[in-house]
């Protein structure tokens, strides 16, 4: 702790500090799985979430290859919807994020507070620098094996398949991690987590997920991605101010009525997304989207190439992993780009077939 408070100046200290008793604070509240679950006194309800999260944790590590660890034998009862509130920034004319970064994790797109009210403090404090600020809640994250990560209450609402993929996510960040580049740690651990739901269904004679789900999902993420390679073109014109922010509205506009006929076209799925496309829009808040997915099909890619294998995947990961961040993404984008085209294709014979999006 005094090595990370000698980093900055008082804003660090109060970044640090509220970070060391956010997590002092699910340590000490935190409860075994395993007792609670065969205590009477526990409410019959969250046993059975808590007995969902003990088979998901049992799973990962024997049948997906994950950590074997105490990770996820703990439980801790918040009294807040979120664990922890990410704050993204980016400067007005940009859709690049203001990074910050840290002795562990490297750099980052945004900063994580424990308290809400922590968290739009340090949106005022980057508002008034001048940026375009947004505030995502987080309902669980991982320490990196640092510490046992627990479950925790803000989880349990979920379904089995979303209780169950996140446990697989986070563990899959605890098994491989690579400093300061979030699009690839986020994009491997999306893909371990959407591979093992598969497998865990199918472990419990269940259907495979539901593919149209995806589509819309990844559809959506392309519209907003879109959105912002727009935004990147309009802001590398040269234009006075007053223009450009004209500029930036009118194309913020256009998306809400691209997203308003796509909606209607792809029916109740689709309009999962109106009150995030019909509240206030900047470019901080698109950064979310692609951050934790772009490179997903090159990783899908490579698990084929490997038959499967989970622990030939995780070592060719680690491959990719040690590379220059340049050969990475070069790597990435090769094995995406031939994804890519596959599930166009995919796509285009299910449209043909079905005539449905």
């Amino acid at each position: 702790m005094c090595l990370l408070l000698s980093l900055g100046g008082c804003h660090s200290v109060a970044f640090y500090g509220q970070a060391l008793h956010g997590q002092s604070a699910l340590w000490w509240h935190r409860q075994s799985i395993r007792k609670l679950v065969a205590d009477p006194a526990t409410p019959p309800a969250l046993v059975a979430r808590l007995k969902v999260a003990q088979q998901a944790r049992q799973f990962a590590s024997d049948h997906l290859d994950l950590p074997r660890n105490r990770s996820y034998t703990y439980f801790v009862p918040l009294r807040r919807p979120y664990v922890v509130w990410n704050v993204f920034a980016t400067p007005a004319w940009s859709v690049d994020p203001v990074r910050h970064c840290f002795p562990v994790a490297g750099c980052v797109a945004y900063r994580g507070w424990f308290s809400e009210g922590g968290a739009r403090a340090e949106a005022r404090r980057l508002k008034a620098a001048g940026n375009d600020v947004y505030i995502g809640g987080v309902p669980a994250y991982s320490t990196l094996g640092w510490f046992a990560d627990p479950v925790l209450s803000s989880m349990l609402a979920w379904s089995d398949d979303d209780l169950a993929g996140t446990i697989f996510h986070e563990l899959a960040h605890q098994q491989i991690y690579v400093q300061g580049d979030t699009a690839f740690n986020e994009s491997y651990a999306s893909f371990v987590e959407r591979q093992g739901i598969r497998e865990w269904r199918h472990a419990q004679g269940l259907a495979p997920p539901d593919p149209e789900a995806g589509r819309i999902e990844d559809d959506f993420t392309r519209q907003v991605l879109q959105l912002r390679q727009e935004l990147r073109a309009l802001y590398a014109r040269t234009m006075s101010a007053s223009a450009r922010g004209t500029a930036k509205q009118a194309a913020f506009a256009r998306f809400r009525e691209r997203y308003r006929t796509w909606s209607q076209a792809h029916g109740v799925r689709a309009k999962a997304y109106q009150a995030w496309v019909e509240g206030p829009l900047n470019n901080a808040s698109l950064l979310p989207f692609g951050l934790y997915d772009g490179w997903e099909p090159g990783f899908a890619h490579l698990f084929a190439s490997v038959h499967q294998s989970w622990p030939a995947f995780f070592a060719a990961v680690r491959q990719w992993a040690r590379l220059p961040a340049p050969e990475r993404d070069a790597r990435l984008q090769q094995w995406t780009g031939v994804v890519t085209e596959i599930r166009a294709a995919s796509v285009l014979k299910s449209d043909t077939r079905a005539s449905a999006g």
